[in-house]
């Protein structure tokens, strides 16, 4: 491989890993708190891509950027995600890990098919978003709409983080997944943290869609499933319910992705599924996670 070729491939998959990185954030903060797996939330990329088809050109012939349609599709996506959570998921939350996970396929082929008799089956092209040359530097071509994309990708991932960590509202968030009664006690309203974690996901979903449309303009009303799979191993790798590990993990599965296309093509799929495998038989906690299982049962042991 040649160095322009390597650099050319680096710069394509980080650009693919900050996609799957936003996207494996929504289901990484959903799991982290209510410990379920959202698989309905690779469709809000899809729902948020829609909504970008629809809005770019009113934003355009209103003579505003067109990029400016993303905050149409976050707002879009951030009500369908709190629509689901209190119609779908709230109403089985008690009811068990596998009363959720069936519901949560469900809402997904359901959002599928609503996207199919709304918006048709017939693949739509989204208008262009950014208007940026390419520049060649040492017999690199680098898309400078590419550039942007990934800055835009790292720039949420690090105010995640930043969110999380230092305002009221994100450490509310990771108290409640600790003790959910000792939260409601100290005046945390859990049911308004779980919503606001399902908006906040869902918005994140949005600005993916803006990324993903930005590099490959091309609306389905499957994309959503595919990628979310995708971001879902994402997150296992670095260690599901673990924020910087969904940065991680969707960064290595967009490089794994681009690199195994340019030596094997027709590849390309299977390694980034045998990924999955491989992490969870060798590190099932994921690359940030800690085996907590193993630690409960040292206890238990140590007591007996």
């Amino acid at each position: 491989m040649t160095a322009s070729l390597f650099v050319q491939g680096l710069i394509n998959g980080l650009n693919q890993g900050a996609i799957y990185a936003l996207i494996a954030l929504g289901y990484t903060m959903v799991y982290g708190i209510i410990r379920m797996i959202n698989f309905a939330h690779g469709d809000f990329i899809m729902i948020g891509a829609y909504t970008l088809f629809y809005t770019i050109p009113l934003m355009v012939d209103a003579g505003m950027p067109a990029w400016m349609a993303v905050i149409v599709a976050v707002a879009v996506c951030a009500l369908v995600g709190v629509l689901v959570e209190i119609l779908a998921y709230r109403p089985v939350r008690k009811a068990g890990p596998m009363s959720a996970l069936i519901t949560a396929l469900a809402m997904s082929i359901f959002l599928e098919n609503l996207a199919m008799v709304l918006f048709g089956a017939k693949p739509h092209n989204v208008q262009a978003i950014f208007s940026l040359p390419t520049i060649t530097v040492g017999g690199v071509s680098l898309p400078l709409n590419v550039l942007l994309t990934i800055g835009i990708g790292v720039a949420m991932m690090l105010c995640m983080q930043l969110f999380v960590k230092k305002t009221k509202l994100g450490k509310a968030m990771r108290a409640v997944p600790q003790d959910k009664d000792a939260s409601t006690l100290v005046g945390i309203n859990v049911n308004k943290i779980i919503t606001l974690t399902f908006a906040i996901g869902s918005g994140l979903a949005a600005v993916a869609a803006l990324m993903y449309c930005s590099t490959y303009p091309r609306v389905t009303t499957d994309m959503g499933s595919m990628m979310g799979m995708k971001a879902f191993i994402a997150a296992v790798l670095g260690g599901i319910g673990i924020i910087p590990g969904a940065m991680i993990g969707g960064i290595l599965v967009g490089l794994i992705e681009i690199f195994v296309k340019l030596f094997a093509p027709g590849w390309y799929e299977a390694v980034t599924y045998g990924t999955l495998i491989v992490i969870l038989l060798v590190k099932p906690a994921g690359i940030l996670g800690k085996n907590t299982g193993e630690k409960v049962k040292g206890r238990e042991q140590s007591n007996e």
